[in-house]
């Protein structure tokens, strides 16, 4: 295995990951959106190159954006001009890198989105996105809220705040989305009383409760669009003396976890950062290969509460 560095003009870290490659070796480029951000995005990354210096018909360009989105249109300029065979992309920016991914499609290399999707108008030029059903999981959210609602009795009376994730990036409207539409039809009488970015941050979501445990003397119910910001949401309840109140996630972090092993958050939606890596790895080979591809390729993402845990392993995120 020979790691070398590579387009250093769009990134600090970059890694050429080449096994001992035949001639006929795939170079699958990806640009992630910002590695440093959570423990989810760095073990994507750790579990990508590992699945591709497993494959020997593989060599992987593997960019960061650093959350950038002129960055990432950089890397995306880059990994063309390579003439790559296929780019997965992160999105930083679910509209903002449609141009760029229309310029890779042009130019005959088939582009995957993995885990965030972009923007609809931007799916003429994707071969195949890869990765969860973001709605799907915002909809399973609501129903894990509301079950716990009616296993209290409170569902008539029910208050909930939600913590989405930044603004503009797919997944977090997509898990607003789903929560939004999915809590009024199953708890019908439940009242989300306000809805703020946490932008994926645990401190800013703590702050962001805080405002809001000022703010409203009844809560009975926080949605967090990842357990990142969901357990900063719950330290900050915490600290205020706050008990009571049923914290669910979407993502289930090793923090939502351990924090649901002590009984102070009831729920979250399972999802491996592993799978997500090996998933989207696969569906850019598979697409090269010529297989048929389903163009929204998802991996399930189960309901994960205090009542099931145990059926789960620890997210090693």
């Amino acid at each position: 295995m020979e790691f070398r560095n590579a387009l250093a003009a769009t990134t600090v870290s970059v890694l050429t990951l080449a096994a001992a490659a035949s001639a006929q070796a795939w170079t699958i480029g990806i640009t992630q959106n910002n590695v440093g951000v959570d423990s989810y995005q760095t073990t994507y990354e750790k579990a990508f190159i590992a699945a591709a210096q497993a494959n020997s018909d593989v060599e992987a360009v593997v960019l960061d954006a650093g959350g950038d989105v002129a960055r990432q249109i950089a890397q995306m300029e880059d990994l063309i001009q390579q003439e790559v065979d296929a780019i997965i992309i992160w999105p930083t920016n679910g509209e903002a890198v449609i141009p760029a991914v229309r310029k890779a499609q042009k130019a005959g290399i088939p582009v995957i989105v993995t885990n965030s999707n972009i923007a609809e108008e931007g799916f003429p030029f994707v071969a195949s996105f890869s990765g969860p059903d973001n709605i799907t999981q915002g909809s399973r959210a609501a129903e894990i809220m509301c079950d716990k609602f009616k296993a209290m009795g409170i569902e008539n009376e029910a208050r909930v705040v939600q913590i989405s994730g930044q603004p503009g990036y797919t997944t977090a409207i997509e898990r607003q989305k789903g929560f939004d539409d999915r809590l009024p039809e199953v708890c019908p009488n439940v009242n989300l009383v306000e809805t703020q970015p946490g932008d994926w941050n645990r401190e800013k979501s703590q702050k962001v409760m805080e405002a809001f445990l000022v703010k409203y003397d009844d809560i009975d119910g926080v949605y967090a669009g990842d357990d990142n910001m969901g357990v900063g949401a719950l330290n900050a309840a915490k600290a205020a003396g706050r008990d009571g109140i049923i914290f669910v996630g979407a993502t289930n972090f090793a923090v939502g976890y351990e924090a649901m092993e002590r009984g102070e958050y009831w729920g979250s939606i399972y999802q491996s950062p592993v799978d997500d890596a090996e998933a989207a790895l696969q569906t850019a080979i598979d697409v090269l290969s010529g297989k048929e591809v389903p163009f929204l390729n998802y991996f399930d993402t189960p309901k994960i509460t205090q009542d099931n845990m145990g059926d789960f392993t620890k997210p090693v995120f």
